[in-house]
């Protein structure tokens, strides 16, 4: 038997299928013991030819088959009824943690390895919940009533009885150790298979375009090797495993029986106890027998707990423990406050001592080159990221304090990487905002220039927008992105890049359209591109972390030599 900690814990969330399950186990052992006396008691009636004894005894004997077939079927609607629920569940959890980690630790995670944990684990931990751990409580419970039974019948068989049970549940324990080395070994190269697998077709036009696909499809043929030396090391151990159980079930088979025969010969035992311990004693091993039937999917769940462990137990950059929901209907004020904030694989801060304040509905750009701490600064004001020192405020309430309902409500953001959807361009959309009408729609894309764009596509506001979106250009996404936010409503925005994928001509438009838009709004706008803030109400500049001047374009550009050195190199002027 392999039971995990960390299994038994995460399997609180699963009890009482489990327990189902396992009840249902009980009743069909049960069944088998029952068709195994009633069968004793016939063959001793024979023995005695006492013949009128017989036919009630068989009958008696259908009467369980047919009850223990019901028992079965029960048995495996439930379990699969307990698989569904078990599947649910875990996902549900699991989802639940990835929304409560966030956008930043996704970021350091290869997508393919999270989903092949997702999928391929939460199905091993179904076979494990649903079947194995079920069968591990009914192999506890129905040799150890049988055994303690038989020693009130036939003590000696009893006891050979007991001690192999005992043998073939802990002598393959030695392998366990081995068993479990190897199984990371294989779950690590199954998902680090999986990984390259969603990189190869998220990546194909790039790997076609640098002749890649011979060198990638090289990696994945190691990936499969790696995979199959691992599956295979696991199966010899596990067939090594198999055959000293099988060896020791036959054994005890053989010594309770012969410890009948050798009582019933003595005179010790009459021949019906000889026929009991017999029939008993393979009823005693069918549960660890179906045990082993079960073992592979209790080890795809043990192979698998390490990924989803990593997952459940993983540090979140942000503890959402606010309590407050205040709903701000106007553009509030938004005070950064003395923020400081570093990654923890850098050894430096990202942001460092940052004060910034936003009046109500103001539009404040954020300039400075890659890597000046912009994008992090986003970051934390969305709450993908909480500062380490200092804090951030909406109207004087600190965005820590905040439900995280009442934190969508407030601040929606149009990133730089829009993510569309499969699904249509309305659903898309209203991703924002559920019970959007579709004049609501309307006019949220009009604001962001795409209505004519949508318009014109075969089937409009209903038209496929395909996987990521791909089948739209950068600038459409890009306005989609813009319409959605627009369409959340939010009193408080934040644009990070949000034009990066516009030309100058489309990024003009979208600017204009972005300042009626977002009247009454507070914005915060990240741009690398100065002509898309230089209508700011304000401009601050960061370098290496920290805002190093704030003030309109004119006014930097004629006081501050780094932000004259960015216009320089842009020529917006």
């Amino acid at each position: 038997m392999i039971v995990h900690r960390e299994l038994v814990r995460l399997g609180g969330a699963v009890a009482a299928p489990v327990a189902g399950c396992a009840a249902l186990g009980v009743a069909v052992s049960a069944a088998y013991v029952g068709q195994a006396l009633l069968l004793a008691a016939a063959l001793a009636a024979v023995s005695r030819r006492d013949l009128d004894a017989t036919p009630p005894l068989l009958a008696g004997v259908l009467a369980v088959i047919v009850t223990r077939a019901l028992l079965l079927y029960w048995r495996e609607v439930a379990t699969a009824t307990a698989g569904a629920r078990i599947r649910a569940r875990l996902r549900d959890r699991l989802v639940a943690r990835l929304a409560e980690l966030g956008p930043a630790w996704l970021t350091g995670a290869r997508t393919g390895r999270t989903q092949a944990t997702l999928v391929d684990g939460v199905e091993g931990l179904d076979a494990y919940y649903s079947r194995y751990v079920p069968q591990v409580l009914v192999t506890v419970a129905v040799p150890t009533a049988l055994v303690g039974w038989l020693a009130t019948v036939a003590p000696v068989a009893a006891t050979l009885l007991g001690t192999a049970v005992l043998l073939v549940l802990t002598v393959p324990r030695v392998w366990d150790a081995t068993l479990l080395r190897r199984g990371r070994g294989r779950w690590a190269a199954f998902t680090a298979l999986a990984a390259d697998f969603l990189d190869t077709l998220q990546g194909a036009a790039t790997l076609r375009a640098f002749g890649a696909v011979g060198r990638m499809r090289d990696r994945i043929e190691a990936r499969n090797h790696d995979l199959h030396v691992t599956t295979m090391t696991q199966l010899r151990l596990s067939l090594i495993e198999s055959g000293i159980s099988a060896l020791l079930i036959q054994a005890g088979l053989a010594a309770a029986t012969v410890a009948a025969a050798v009582a019933a010969s003595g005179g010790r035992a009459d021949a019906s106890t000889a026929f009991l311990v017999l029939l008993v004693s393979v009823e005693c091993f069918r549960p660890v027998r179906d045990l082993g039937a079960h073992w592979h999917a209790g080890y795809l769940g043990i192979t698998a707990v390490d990924g989803l462990t990593d997952l459940l137990t993983a540090p979140a950059p942000v503890t959402h423990t606010g309590r407050l929901a205040p709903r701000f209907t106007e553009g509030p004020a938004v005070a950064v406050e003395a923020v400081s904030y570093r990654y923890p694989d850098r050894e430096s801060p990202a942001v460092r001592d940052v004060t910034l304040r936003l009046a109500p509905g103001e539009t404040v750009a954020v300039v400075g080159r890659s890597g000046a701490g912009k994008s992090t600064l986003a970051s934390l004001l969305l709450r993908h990221l909480d500062p380490h020192t200092g804090r951030i405020t909406v109207d004087g309430v600190d965005l820590r304090d905040l439900t995280r309902d009442a934190l969508h409500r407030t601040v929606t953001v149009v990133a730089q990487e829009t993510y569309l959807f499969h699904g249509t361009v309305a659903e898309n959309l209203r991703l924002a905002r559920p019970d959007a009408t579709d004049a609501d729609l309307r006019a949220a894309a009009r604001a962001a220039g795409a209505h004519d764009f949508i318009t014109a596509l075969p089937d409009g506001y209903a038209t496929a927008v395909g996987e990521r979106g791909t089948t739209f250009s950068g600038g459409q996404r890009q306005r989609l992105a813009i319409a959605r936010a627009l369409l959340a409503d939010t009193p408080v925005l934040v644009l990070d890049e949000a034009t990066s994928h516009l030309d100058r001509r489309q990024e003009a438009e979208i600017v204009t359209a972005l300042a009626d838009a977002t009247r009454g709004r507070t914005c915060l706008v990240i741009a690398h591109r100065l002509a898309s803030v230089r209508h700011a109400d304000r401009i601050a500049l960061m370098r290496d972390g920290r805002i190093t001047a704030t003030g309109s374009h004119d006014d930097l550009l004629r006081t501050t030599r780094a932000y004259a050195e960015l216009v320089t190199a842009q020529e917006v002027h």
